[in-house]
Formats: C-alpha cells, sequence, structure tokens
C-alpha cells in the first residue's frame, strides 16, 4: 500500500490478500488490488477467481493500477469509485494509450477543460492531458529503444506530424530523437512503476539519472548529461537499466528498499555530500533541512541543503523525499506531493516489515 493516509489504519499485503480470498467489501474504495498475471485490478470484494499472493500488488489509488499497466475488472467495476466521467476517460486512455487527445475530445465529451485539469491534478498529480502525453512518448521512446525508426515511433506515439513528436520528445527528455541514436557510452530508457513512468540514464556500470517523466528539470539534467558524456549518449537498455528496474520491481512490492547499486550523479562536491547523507537515512525515516543541515556540521547551511536536495537527479535512489517540513507537513517534490506521501507511506511499511536500508552514494565518474 503507497497512501499514508489510508495505510495507518489497514492491515499488510499479507493481511490484505487475506482480506481478498474472503471478499471483504469494507476495504472497498479503499484498497484495489492488481494482478501482474491477468493485467486486470480489482476490489477485494470481486467475486472473480482469486489469484496467487505472488501475483498481487495493493494500492490505495486507480492511478496507481492505472500506471502498473492494469485495466479494471468488469465484473467488480473498481473505477465505480472514480467520478464516472473521469472513469470513462481513464478507461480510454487505458485502452489506446496512443490516442492524440485535445481539449476540444474533452469538450465533446461534455467536460469543462479547466475543472477536469484541477480534478485531475488534485487525485493524480497531473491533468488528463498530461497523462495522455506521457503514455504517447512513452509508447514511442520503448519503440525507438527496441531499434525502430524515428517514423515509426511517431506513428506508434500517435503524432500526426514528425515535428509535434520531436518537440514533445526533446520537451520530455532535452533531446530530439535523433540525437539519442548510434553509438553511445549511456543509454536512456523508461521504465514503467506503479507511480508511473520513470526514464532513466545508465552505462553498464553505474546509474546516472532516474527521475519521474513529469519532472520539469528532467531535459536539463539531460543536456548536462550529453554535455558531460560529449554526446555519447542514446537509446537503449544496458545490464545495469535491468538492475534498476529488477531493483525498483522489488521496492514497490514492499520487499527491499536496499538498492545496492553503484550511482554516478552529476553534481558539485556540496551537492553529493548532501545526497550521501540522504541516503544514510533509514528506511522509514524522515528528516527537515534544518536536521540535514546540522548533521553535516553546517546548520547555517539550510537553503544551500534545500537547494541541493531539490536537484537531486536519482529520484528514489537518494531518497530526497524523505524530507519534509520542520511542521511535518510535506514539502515540494518535483515529481508531485502524491508521489512523496505514497514513497514515504511505502517506505514505513517496508521499515516495519525490517526489511532494506541506506548505503553511501557511489562516486562513479559520468566521463569513465
Amino acid at each position: 500500500m503507497e497512501n499514508d493516509l489510508w495505510s495507518r489504519t489497514l492491515p499488510d499485503d499479507d493481511g490484505l490478500y487475506a482480506a481478498l480470498l474472503s471478499r471483504e467489501a469494507a476495504y472497498d474504495g479503499r484498497v484495489f488490488v492488481a494482478v501482474r498475471s491477468t493485467r486486470i485490478f480489482c476490489r477485494l470484494s470481486c467475486p472473480a477467481p482469486k489469484p496467487l499472493r505472488r501475483n498481487c500488488r495493493f494500492h490505495a489509488t486507480v492511478a496507481a493500477c492505472l500506471a502498473e499497466g492494469c485495466r479494471p475488472c468488469r465484473r467488480c467495476n473498481p473505477l465505480g469509485e472514480v467520478a464516472p466521467a473521469h472513469a470513462a476517460l481513464l478507461e480510454a486512455l487505458r485502452d489506446d494509450p496512443g490516442r492524440r487527445w485535445s481539449e476540444a475530445d474533452l469538450v465533446a465529451r461534455g467536460h469543462d477543460p479547466s475543472t477536469l485539469r484541477r480534478a485531475f491534478r488534485r487525485q493524480f498529480g497531473a491533468t488528463f492531458l498530461e497523462l495522455a502525453r506521457q503514455a504517447r512518448l512513452a509508447q514511442g521512446a520503448r519503440h525507438l529503444e527496441q531499434g525502430g525508426a524515428v517514423i515509426a515511433a511517431q506513428l506508434e506515439a500517435g503524432f500526426d506530424s514528425g515535428s509535434g513528436f520531436r518537440a514533445a520528445f526533446q520537451r520530455l527528455t532535452g533531446h530530439p530523437p535523433a540525437a539519442l541514436g548510434g553509438p553511445a557510452s549511456l543509454r536512456t530508457a523508461f521504465l514503467t512503476t506503479p507511480l508511473g513512468d520513470m526514464i532513466t540514464v545508465c552505462d553498464d556500470r553505474a546509474v546516472f539519472l532516474l527521475e519521474f517523466a513529469g519532472r520539469k528539470a528532467l531535459p536539463r539534467e539531460m543536456r548536462a548529461l550529453s554535455r558531460a558524456a560529449k554526446g555519447r549518449i542514446g537509446l537503449g537498455r544496458t545490464a545495469m537499466t535491468d538492475r534498476l528496474e529488477t531493483a525498483l520491481a522489488r521496492y514497490f512490492a514492499g520487499e527491499c528498499a536496499d538498492f545496492a547499486l553503484p550511482l554516478a550523479p552529476l553534481g558539485t562536491p556540496f551537492q553529493k555530500e548532501v545526497w550521501a547523507a540522504l541516503r544514510r537515512l533509514p528506511v522509514g525515516a524522515t528528516t527537515t533541512y534544518g536536521r540535514l543541515a546540522a548533521g553535516l556540521g553546517r546548520p547555517e547551511a539550510v537553503r544551500a541543503v534545500a537547494a541541493a536536495n531539490g536537484a537531486n537527479p536519482l529520484a528514489i535512489l537518494v531518497p530526497c523525499h524523505r524530507v519534509i517540513g520542520a511542521d511535518g507537513a510535506l514539502t515540494g517534490y518535483g515529481g508531485g506531493l502524491w508521489r512523496k506521501d505514497s514513497l514515504i507511506a511505502l517506505e514505513r511499511r517496508i521499515a516495519a516489515a525490517g526489511a532494506g536500508g541506506g548505503e553511501s552514494l557511489d562516486g562513479a565518474s559520468v566521463s569513465a
């Protein structure tokens, strides 16, 4: 479970699986189960035959289930907990992720675009059109990762024009797609997680970047990496990409938060000092900028610590989401506060199970 506001009073995943087996309706609307083997998500009270425990992942929101690539069950109708008009849009996006949506399409369906923007951003951390655009770009990028031509990726992503696809891709990654082709020492890939698509840059030895696809700083970070690597950056996967994907799957399954991966983020010595301190925080713990600065022996450097925290290019791996306000409230997070809340809650559950811990920041060189 990833939503702290709901998970505080809920059993762990084994308890939720027991509730699924007994079809307890008390959790309807509070918990959903995403089934890996069938790519379907359900209420716990669903009358359908029950999946094996290893195929189940429990989530507090419909959005998290959709992000896993799961479709709503037609027997128990889990989308009934979402406003019917919004549920219809989510179903349409899941059925046709390559469709090019516009505000005119939304108006034709009876929606007021400004009201819909606010509603989706409040519940999912992104507007419906942003979710649709990310789905299309991810679809096209995966085609490019597999060696496809730009024009084929453009069509796969549902873009009518090559210029539109190239511009959208460049806004997302900081590079036009053609610039990421050919031989390269660094490789860019899209990874699917329960909290949405992430973009990673790896070589065979280390992870250089991991960000949620909607983060505004991503294009700037990609350009900086490209400069540091003298343009040797392309699309595709490495052995390290596969290791990272496996580690993230275990993390989101609540099995382990110990990312034993070599990391090579670009940053100043001070930024790397802050990021190393973040990785030493115990799983399930949180801190403040003031306590982080004091722990580094620089109590006067609160603003500099906050800036370094915000410049972190390795989401989750360097857990900047563990920094909260001095009053205990959630503070800004580039991936969205709803994701920050989800990550903190997930790690509390991992800590309660005694799985995973922090480690020192690896100092690998980007130019290697």
